[in-house]
């Protein structure tokens, strides 16, 4: 089977593939650098910093002596809820989470603060911003229009006519592949 197109819907091909692809980039860009992040998330949310606290006060405290000794402290974050587990208090502060062992003293705190640039573009990515459902669906429908016409770029030996076929075969295999082996 020969695979051909005449050359005005070649040059169509070629115009429409050259020009999406400018405003496409940018898309790419979002999609491509937030994936990044969060194919290395690790039990971590890449679109936050999360930074380790840990501050002593007396040993045996109360709820209500705890409230007063971390409000006494400079430099602490907001106290929102303190509540018993066990033999512990659980924390609710502003930005993050804790625990005061009574029996030590130790109150071990985390805070998380936003990493701008990851956040809004791993948003994006989550689909999680108002309204962004239509332009992502746009970028899918762009991806797959690339994916078509680009087959259509080269003539010859050097396109889908050619060797080209192989290398989509190698595309399509290396996917089916993973999930085969991957059990």
């Amino acid at each position: 089977m020969k695979w051909s197109i005449g050359p005005k819907t070649r040059k169509w091909i070629r115009i429409l593939h050259r020009d999406l692809g400018f405003v496409m980039v940018g898309l790419c860009l979002v999609y491509g650098v937030s994936g990044f992040l969060l194919n290395r998330i690790d039990k971590r949310d890449p679109s936050y910093k999360v930074e380790q606290h840990e501050i002593t006060l007396a040993k045996g405290l109360s709820e209500r002596e705890f409230r007063d000794a971390w409000q006494l402290e400079a430099d602490l974050p907001s106290l929102n809820s303190v509540g018993q587990q066990g033999s512990k208090y659980r924390l609710l502060i502003d930005g993050g989470i804790g625990e005061y062992d009574p029996a030590t003293g130790i109150a071990g705190y985390e805070t998380n603060k936003r990493k701008p640039l990851a956040f809004w573009i791993n948003q994006l990515h989550y689909n999680r911003v108002g309204g962004w459902s239509i332009m992502a669906d746009l970028f899918a429908i762009g991806l797959i229009f690339f994916a078509i016409s680009g087959l259509f770029m080269v003539r010859g030996k050097r396109g889908i006519a050619g060797r080209g076929k192989w290398f989509l075969i190698i595309g399509l295999l290396i996917p089916i592949a993973y999930i085969l082996l991957a059990k």
